[in-house]
């Protein structure tokens, strides 16, 4: 695999080369590394700083800074696509799903054309700037929209393969991605695959599905302290919430028949609810969806602190795997 970081000594692992590296950082240097070897790729800026003056300033034919004008950059980029070229839209991830969510259903959804929006400052990562800038409810949004794709990578490593990936994507997709640096997820080197989940920890007491960096961490860290109780769980991370991996759903519901699901995102019309609708009509099982309790976080703070007071922790998953478990598998 190419990688779009610069080489070095990984003597501590493999997850070293991206260490304290921001996924919207690594999102950056790959698709400047992909549109210099392809010249129908362009990069759609809204103001959000920084890639005027790399992509910008590596390939100013292919650059277009639409200012703060979300709805036009959505337009902007329908048209590119239909002209043959493969648009990559930069804006705040609650701006492309709220502002400007009749030009992306109408202009990209609608006549399937092949715009790839990366959106920043997903889940609670702009806590810093107040409820406005939340996007709590983009993937409910986005996955409620025919022909798009979902993806929502869990640490810098994935982020790189799923820009990689959605390339291939003859359709629209959506790669919601944080702010700053977070922690890696995986140790070594993995096959990424859209619409397939990432088996991270196996296990059969307990089936456990997270999305994106933070909600991957607590679902790992969680496991690891139920494994002392001698409880095996099975940490799957949904990188991709459509197409969902329907048959690994299915698998957990029959093989363990108790699912919890933790994402930094609404319960309503995120993963969790992606997971319940599949399991209800395959092979119906409890499930516990860990997320924000259909409410805003009406304060501003950082979002390590915004996550707590959401209930988006390892303390809620211990609490919800506990439920889960002691309501057994179904027909016990």
């Amino acid at each position: 695999m190419s990688h779009a970081l610069a080489p070095q000594q990984d003597t501590l692992g493999w997850s070293f080369r991206y260490a304290q590296t921001a996924m919207r950082d690594v999102y950056r240097a790959v698709l400047l590394e992909l549109a210099q070897c392809d010249p129908r790729i362009f990069c759609l800026d809204s103001d959000v700083g920084g890639l005027e003056s790399g992509f910008g300033a590596s390939l100013p034919q292919q650059y277009v800074d639409v200012g703060i004008a979300e709805a036009n950059l959505m337009s902007i980029a329908a048209g590119l696509a239909k002209a043959g070229k493969i648009p990559f839209v930069n804006t705040f991830a609650a701006f492309a799903s709220c502002r400007s969510c009749e030009q992306v259903k109408i202009d990209i959804a609608l006549h399937r054309l092949p715009v790839k929006l990366v959106c920043t400052h997903a889940g609670l990562s702009a806590g810093h700037l107040g409820v406005t800038h939340h996007s709590m409810e983009d993937v409910a949004i986005m996955r409620a929209l025919p022909n798009m794709t979902v993806l929502v990578p869990c640490d810098a490593a994935e982020t790189e393969k799923a820009v990689r990936a959605s390339i291939a994507l003859d359709s629209p997709a959506y790669i919601r991605l944080g702010r700053k640096a977070t922690a890696m997820n995986h140790r070594a080197d993995f096959d990424f695959r859209i619409g397939r989940a990432a088996v991270l920890r196996e296990g059969g007491d307990l089936a456990v599905f997270a999305c994106g960096p933070h909600a991957v961490r607590i679902a790992l860290e969680a496991a690891a302290i139920l494994e002392r109780d001698a409880i095996r769980v099975r940490v799957l991370n949904m990188h991709t919430i459509k197409p969902l991996d329907v048959a690994e759903v299915v698998r957990a519901s029959e093989e363990i028949g108790r699912i919890v699901t933790i994402e930094e995102h609404s319960v309503v019309g995120g993963l969790g609810s992606a997971v319940a609708e599949v399991a209800a009509e395959h092979r119906p099982c409890p499930v516990i969806r860990i997320g924000s309790r259909d409410c805003f976080a009406q304060r501003v703070g950082d979002e390590a602190a915004l996550l707590r007071h959401l209930g988006i922790s390892v303390d809620a998953l211990l609490l919800g795997a506990r439920a889960a478990l002691s309501r057994g598998p179904p027909g016990h």
